[in-house]
């Protein structure tokens, strides 16, 4: 009988022992302070924060991980292909944890109604391996309720782009589980009031961009719940008017954030500066609208029915004249953001994590403090720019640098 409660009690302890979260402590600069601080991880959540640490962290900053809400596809990994594999998938997230993204939102662009429900399918298998699943809270879909018009549509195909429809909605919600977060159309399409209230009701983040809206339909779309703007500035024609574009109402509209793409390209130093100065750091969130192309060599490739032009630094769409991506991740567009406009570190990462986190309620991460989900990056600043060091997710480190 002595036997049989020994070994009952030594299973017992086992069960305790098993049942108990893994600690871990990160050394380094607080990325807002400027400071060495502790950062003490239990499970997957931050358990504690102390000031203090290692005197030899002084090169490392501690950050919250990278948010990005709008990116297409990376290393090659088109999130809207026909042919998504989980494998691909994988390796897509894997190249973006060494950037420093610990969350981000799959963004799937204008298409036919077959092609995106086939898109949001393959995403939902893909975002099923429990690996990547914690960077995955949802999706994008851009398009393709947006603007027909030359310019404004960008590099989307204008023979996908329709009138908003709820119906067709529901059906790419089903096929994702509910799990397409944030929608980016344009506030003149048909049926687009109606649609955005609808969206508010189902917690469906609205953004307008592609579009060429007058300032009363803008006025009308944030009244009915749109509260971002899809990369301020471009999916926009090359020739405007100077008074009566769709840029001055959602600058000037302080119930609408901006993503902006500041890769250098997209927007130049002054349109960054002057965006970021009327909306100021709490409606400013940076984004990489990276192409599945970023990279990869530069040269021509064939995209969605399109043939673009990789350079460098930027996607090409030569047939309109048109950007048709970015090639540059959001963590260069950090550091870029920092040069631009004199902000700070922490006013950068602000803008890169807590503010789109705010955006789309994700109350569990964007910030260092106890009881936030432990989703951070180590990194140097080296040249101007931001190196990753380690990068942890739900308080297990996916990249380390060697």
């Amino acid at each position: 009988m002595k036997s049989t409660k020994l070994i009952l009690l030594i299973m017992l302890l086992g069960i305790g022992l098993a049942g108990k979260a893994q600690t871990s402590k990160i050394q380094a600069i607080h990325y807002q302070t400027g400071k060495p601080v502790t950062v003490e991880i239990s499970g997957e959540q931050i358990s504690k924060i102390k000031p203090g640490g290692k005197a030899n962290v002084s090169n490392f900053y501690v950050a919250p991980g990278l948010i990005d809400l709008q990116i297409n596809g990376y290393m090659g990994i088109d999130y809207s292909d026909q042919n998504l594999s989980p494998e691909a998938f994988q390796k897509s997230a894997e190249a973006l944890w060494q950037l420093g993204v610990t969350t981000f939102l799959p963004t799937v662009i204008t298409a036919s109604q077959e092609s995106l429900l086939k898109s949001f399918s393959l995403l939902m298998v893909a975002c099923a391996n429990s690996k990547v699943a914690p960077s995955i809270p949802g999706f994008h879909l851009e398009g393709p309720f947006i603007s027909p018009e030359k310019g404004f549509r960008g590099a989307h195909l204008e023979k996908y782009i329709r009138k908003a429809s709820w119906n067709e909605f529901e059906a790419l919600q089903k096929v994702a589980n509910n799990k397409i977060s944030l929608i980016t159309l344009a506030p003149e399409a048909e049926g687009a009031l109606s649609f955005i209230k609808k969206c508010k009701n189902a917690g469906v983040i609205v953004s307008l961009g592609h579009h060429n809206g007058n300032a009363e339909q803008i006025e009308k779309a944030a009244e009915a719940g749109a509260s971002l703007s899809t990369h301020l500035g471009n999916g926009c024609a090359n020739l405007i008017d100077r008074h009566n574009n769709p840029i001055w109402p959602q600058l000037s509209d302080d119930r609408l954030s901006i993503s902006v793409i500041a890769d250098g390209f997209h927007l130049n130093r002054q349109e960054v500066r002057t965006f970021y100065k009327a909306k100021g750091i709490d409606r400013t969130i940076l984004v990489s609208d990276a192409l599945d192309l970023a990279g990869m060599p530069p040269g021509e490739y064939i995209r969605g029915e399109r043939k673009v032009l990789l350079t460098p630094d930027v996607v090409k769409f030569p047939e309109e004249n048109v950007l048709a991506g970015a090639a540059s991740p959001i963590s260069a567009c950090v550091t870029n953001m920092m040069r631009f406009t004199g902000c700070s570190l922490a006013e950068a990462i602000q803008m890169a994590s807590t503010n789109p986190a705010r955006l789309m309620k994700w109350t569990d991460r964007g910030e260092i403090a106890a009881g936030k989900r432990a989703d951070l990056i180590l990194f140097t600043l080296e040249n101007g720019k931001m190196v990753i060091q380690k990068t942890i997710v739900a308080g297990k480190v996916v990249y380390e640098k060697r």
